[in-house]
């Protein structure tokens, strides 16, 4: 088990490296810059700014400067005022005086906002996202497993055919469409709840069923097929034969092997909705991640698109390895070493 962690470790760590030389260096590659708009600055502004933010440096020295501050923890000893190019994630107080601390992840300034850090970024719209994305991701399990269990159960019945055409329903409708169907309905015509926000549960509801209504229309068709293809298998026959309950059956013989596939979906899908879905946030008016990943790139903002890229692919090889854990817990024939 311990070589299995400091392997998918090293695994972690190599991905993020391979993710950020990659990143780093394509979006130097694209025509323009941080500071191209459509009245043009002055060669001296443009001139002074790249100074100030060492974008006239080498690209192997700008790309060994950020990964420095970005992953080498400094300890600071003296009293430190804000400043978007000096700005930590973690800063965690040390005993030996009253400003020595531990400080440690900075992804940057923001070009395109000057009074705003990438941390700040993290710290106000990642949190938004990741609550609209685990409502989500619980709505999306709790409709797509139950209805795609009692497709495959009770199959080429009236319950399949609901089960199934609900998750067509679900693939078929967008959350562009979906969106501002529910908020004319819910909001405009019945008054129920309110058409935008964040911050309450009623301005939680619409946003979080939206994404995941069509999030369990693909659990349950994979449910579905998967628990097919199991109840078919030799083992299912003979826990049957020996007079189990079908429940029992069902619950701890099948249910846990054809899981295997949908455990293996939910990982990236729980990481892309957690930092942040551009439609359902544009459409509901929430403050989350989602428009930086789309702003950040036409606005070629350098550190915002290493910052949200490195986030994204940090949570899906985190998820990827929580995946891996369930495996063992599924199916004890698989063995993590």
């Amino acid at each position: 088990m311990l070589q299995y962690f400091a392997r998918r470790l090293l695994y972690l760590v190599g991905v993020l490296f391979v993710v950020s030389v990659i990143t780093f260096f394509i979006m130097h590659q694209v025509p323009g810059g941080p500071f191209s708009r459509e009245k043009q600055l002055s060669p001296t502004a443009l001139e002074n700014l790249n100074a100030k933010y060492h974008l006239d440096d080498p690209l192997y020295k700008q790309y060994f400067d950020y990964m420095v501050d970005l992953m080498i923890p400094t300890i600071t000893t003296e009293k430190t005022t804000f400043s978007v190019t000096d700005n930590y994630l973690v800063n965690i107080d040390l005993p030996g005086g009253d400003y020595t601390a531990l400080r440690w992840i900075n992804f940057g300034p923001s070009y395109r906002s000057p009074t705003r850090s990438v941390n700040d970024i993290m710290r106000e719209q990642l949190p938004v996202s990741a609550e609209l994305g685990i409502y989500s991701l619980i709505i999306a399990m709790t409709i797509g497993i139950p209805l795609g269990t009692i497709a495959a159960l009770r199959k080429n019945t009236m319950y399949d055919y609901f089960s199934m055409g609900a998750a067509i329903l679900g693939v078929s409708v967008p959350v562009i469409i979906l969106g501002p169907l529910m908020k004319y309905i819910l909001a405009v015509e019945l008054g129920w709840l309110p058409t935008q926000g964040w911050g309450d549960m009623d301005q939680a509801l619409m946003p979080s069923f939206a994404l995941g209504f069509a999030q369990s229309a693909l659990l349950a068709r994979l449910t579905r097929a998967s628990l097919l293809q199991v109840l078919n298998e030799d083992y299912i026959r003979t826990a049957n034969a020996k007079g189990l309950r079908p429940r029992y059956v069902v619950v701890v013989h099948a249910l846990k092997n054809a899981l295997i596939p949908v455990a293996t979906v939910l990982g990236p899908l729980f990481a892309a909705l957690i930092t942040g879905t551009f439609v359902t946030e544009r459409v509901f008016g929430i403050p989350g991640m989602g428009s930086y990943f789309v702003t950040s790139i036409q606005n070629q903002d350098y550190s915002v698109i290493m910052g949200t890229t490195l986030v994204f692919a940090f949570f899906i090889v985190m998820a990827n390895f929580v995946v891996d854990l369930t495996y063992a817990w599924l199916d004890p024939r698989i063995r993590l070493n």
